[in-house]
């Protein structure tokens, strides 16, 4: 593998397009869109189009289903958690370090103040030297 991928943005490595779930809709709803995107998470977007937080597949089972909560009365906002995010223009190893210092694998990519994308610690994996990935795998890992 190259040191390339270390010079690329997380805008780059990102996967384009992320839909939201509306802070206002139903766990079934996002649940729904889940299966269809065929995603384990979601960015929350409020009503002004800005990102409130993530849901997780497991959010909805842990903190919804588990708990006996109705999943068409809860709403995502309910749920929201973690707004952490990466500038578009960040570096791979700045998204790497962000999403090992809050223990995620999942991180919405924000440009110009709107959600972009979203990038996953496979997407940015893949363009680390071999090196760097053995690092960082050990670093997400040993915390668990």
């Amino acid at each position: 593998m190259t040191t390339e991928g270390v010079n690329k943005t997380a805008g780059e490595v990102m996967h384009e397009g992320a839909e939201c779930i509306g802070e206002h809709d139903s766990l079934r709803t996002a649940a729904e869109m889940m299966r269809d995107m065929n995603v384990g998470a979601l960015p929350i977007c409020g009503d002004d189009d800005r990102l409130k937080g993530i849901i997780t597949d497991r959010d909805i089972v842990i903190k919804c289903v588990a708990e006996g909560k109705d999943l068409d009365q809860t709403t995502a906002s309910e749920l929201a958690r973690g707004l952490v995010w990466v500038d578009a223009g960040a570096s791979v190893e700045e998204a790497l370090a962000k999403m090992e210092e809050h223990q995620i694998k999942r991180m919405p990519v924000i440009d110009n103040h709107r959600i972009v994308g979203m990038i996953s610690e496979a997407d940015l994996a893949k363009e680390l030297p071999d090196s760097k990935l053995a690092e960082f795998v050990h670093r997400l890992y040993a915390h668990g």
